[in-house]
């Protein structure tokens, strides 16, 4: 059975970027099957987008149309994991339940409160259920914490592993969710940064993980020279593989470090655009940061956090004084946006930066 509706039609290389982007809009028609063509995907809306979301859509989309569409039904829409377990837990604990998952490859990891602790192994075979691909459902037992910004995992239900394959954008990554830190949150990030990179440039990503950055970079853009650096070598590890996994390692170079030490004894100048995504202490690594770009400048990519207290100005007041201690400045902050809420009333917020 199918039914026209309002759709938005994208080139179907930006099709994951707008699947992820109408889905955190929430309004994406889910009764109705996405469709695709030779060059297009169509995607169902629930209504036709207001002006604020059109204008938010047509500023992270290049070329989208809205238009009209005949989509076919959704056969046995899978059940959300509260309808899955309604009469199995009480009221009270269904009130509980993980509002998301992160899923990284066919791992699926949550946040079990206290109260749902002694029916935990009831409510990872319900994530099963929900999510067809999932294997293996991991409960956080602990906060990211440490130089290499990992947390212990308990496995609750289903294969008992933490590497798996995660695909993003094209790109397919080895990640061990155990001994390298990857979050799927931040897919939309690593795509608008690729993006935003130019022909011929030299990045240095200086907090790479298993390189989900680099590799995009170097995935899209054939002529640009990639520094990839991590202090933790299993990230290292896994960066090489997925590097080697997506054809990029003639233009990924992977190196094991500290930041600092490696921008000042091996990448000092060599770049036009720096990645500094480790928001908890990007701003104390500035200095490293100002030291790899060119001497006439580049472009830098800072990541923090703000509490409700603060505020993204004072994030880039603080900014522009650590940079000019460096003796460079600001010339321009063409983008400051908020990421993602990682905490009840804070945010991941990046500022992308003009240096001179």
């Amino acid at each position: 059975m199918s039914k026209q509706s309002v759709s938005l039609k994208v080139h179907k290389t930006q099709g994951e970027n707008a699947i992820v982007l109408i889905n955190k809009l929430k309004i994406a028609d889910r009764n109705l099957e996405i469709q695709r063509d030779k060059e297009f995907i169509y995607i169902p809306l629930l209504s036709q987008p207001s002006k604020t979301v059109l204008k938010t859509l047509k500023r992270e989309i290049a070329n989208l149309e809205v238009t009209s569409y005949t989509f076919p039904k959704r056969a046995g829409e899978a059940k959300t994991l509260m309808e899955v377990l309604d009469g199995k837990l009480p009221p009270h604990l269904l009130a509980v339940l993980p509002r998301s998952a992160d899923i990284v490859g066919d791992i699926a990891i949550v946040e079990i409160p206290p109260e749902l602790e002694p029916h935990k192994t009831i409510v990872g075979e319900a994530i099963l259920k929900t999510h067809k691909n999932v294997r293996t459902v991991l409960a956080k037992a602990g906060a990211v914490s440490g130089i290499f910004r990992l947390r212990d995992f308990t496995v609750i239900t289903g294969e008992r592993k933490t590497i798996t394959i995660h695909k993003e954008h094209g790109c397919r990554y080895y990640v061990d969710v155990a001994k390298a830190y990857f979050s799927p949150r931040l897919s939309h990030e690593h795509k608008r940064v690729a993006s935003l990179v130019k022909e011929c440039e030299t990045v240095v990503d200086m907090f790479a993980g298993v390189g989900p950055f680099s590799v995009l970079i170097a995935k899209i853009h054939e002529n640009v020279k990639v520094y990839a650096v991590d202090v933790n070598p299993d990230a290292i590890e896994f960066l090489r593989r997925n590097a080697r996994l997506n054809r990029v390692d003639s233009t990924v170079y992977p190196i094991l470090g500290d930041a600092r030490q490696i921008a000042e004894k091996r990448l000092q100048g060599v770049a036009n655009r720096v990645i500094m995504n480790l928001p908890e202490k990007a701003m104390e690594f500035v200095d490293a940061g100002c030291q790899v770009l060119k001497p006439e400048g580049g472009i830098m990519h800072l990541y923090g956090f703000i509490k409700a207290s603060g505020s993204v100005d004072s994030l880039k007041q603080q900014f522009a004084e650590a940079v000019e201690k460096q003796g460079r400045k600001i010339s321009g902050i063409p983008s400051s946006r908020l990421v993602r809420e990682t905490a009840p009333f804070e945010w991941q917020v990046v500022l992308d930066a003009v240096i001179r």
